[in-house]
């Protein structure tokens, strides 16, 4: 491993790096690029005979990598989440998830790291999409760590699995003592106060918030929820059990995505009430990564205030 985990490592080159690592051990690796090429660093140079680019054609590349995971390979295929998502969304229901083959989506761009791009790029609606789909793992890593340790349990996973990552050039790192497992979530901070589930890069603003709080006499438990499907349904009803209010972040859509997840497993077996903040079934507009943040209302300052709310209705109930 040539790389720092414990740095402020960018996702995409986390990718890169442990695709080049993994993917050259393992001859069942191939890459399928949307004209995305990039994003597999190089392994695309190094094993060029397990290298295919397909041009923008996402759904010829679901398409193709089905038809390499039904001879046993271990295909991944990457561009802009958007458009592997949306545009492919047919070729992934049916060519891959329906039979269960083990091909790895791999949205880059995904949220607010698409900025300038706007609307048409920033994938806010992905993690819905694919959580509808049967048979489909859903992977949201929180930093650069992460992703590269997601990559790696990737190459062996049963199953079709979409990994959603960030396209900015570096991630803020989220110290976590618990390995990264697929479908355990981690917890970042301990407390019986509240409960604040996030994943991707809100995780790191969801720990500033909870330190924030502890100022202020607040225990704010945060989780750090990976793997939006399979949900850690025992994590989330332990939360539910023991600090009665819960608070998902996410930078998605707040229907569909971890919100609604969360709200699905707690009102079926542990009702409390669960506030979700996110985006609130609109559209992205064109601006800086951290203007996004801030107009949406998803910085650690809005958690902090939103988790005091929160704390302040249910006492005066």
């Amino acid at each position: 491993m040539a790389i720092d985990l414990s740095s402020n490592l960018s996702m995409r080159k986390a990718f890169s790096e442990a695709i080049t690592e993994f993917g050259l051990k393992d001859e069942r690796v191939f890459s399928v690029a949307a004209d995305s090429e990039s994003r597999f660093g190089a392994f695309r140079k190094e094993a060029a005979d397990r290298a295919i680019n397909v041009g923008i054609a996402e759904q010829n590349a679901m398409s193709i990598a089905a038809g390499l995971a039904f001879c046993g390979k271990v295909p991944f295929v990457s561009t802009y989440a958007t458009f592997l998502t949306m545009r492919a969304c047919e070729q992934i229901r049916t060519d891959i998830a329906f039979a269960n083959l083990n091909v790895r989506i791999v949205g880059t761009n995904a949220g607010f790291s698409s900025d300038w791009l706007g609307m048409t790029h920033q994938a806010l609606e992905d993690v819905a999409l694919m959580r509808s789909i049967p048979n489909m793992t859903v992977l949201v890593p929180a930093d650069g760590a992460s992703t590269y340790r997601l990559v790696e349990a990737l190459i062996n996973y049963e199953g079709p699995a979409y990994l959603r990552i960030r396209g900015t050039a570096s991630e803020p790192h989220v110290h976590c003592d618990e390995p990264i497992v697929i479908g355990k979530a981690r917890q970042i901070r301990a407390g019986n106060d509240l409960t604040i589930i996030a994943y991707g890069r809100l995780v790191y603003e969801a720990m500033l918030a909870a330190d924030r709080l502890a100022q202020e006499g607040i225990k704010a438990r945060v989780l750090d929820m990976h793997t939006v499907k399979p949900l850690d349904e025992e994590a989330v009803l332990k939360a539910a059990a023991e600090t009665k209010r819960i608070l998902t972040v996410e930078e998605h859509n707040v229907i569909g995505g971890l919100g609604s997840a969360v709200a699905e497993v707690t009102s079926t077996h542990c009702p409390v009430t669960v506030w979700r903040m996110g985006v609130q079934d609109r559209y992205g507009i064109p601006g800086t990564e951290e203007d996004l943040f801030a107009f949406f209302g998803l910085t650690s300052e809005h958690i902090v205030a939103e988790a005091k709310k929160l704390l302040e209705t249910e006492e005066s109930k």
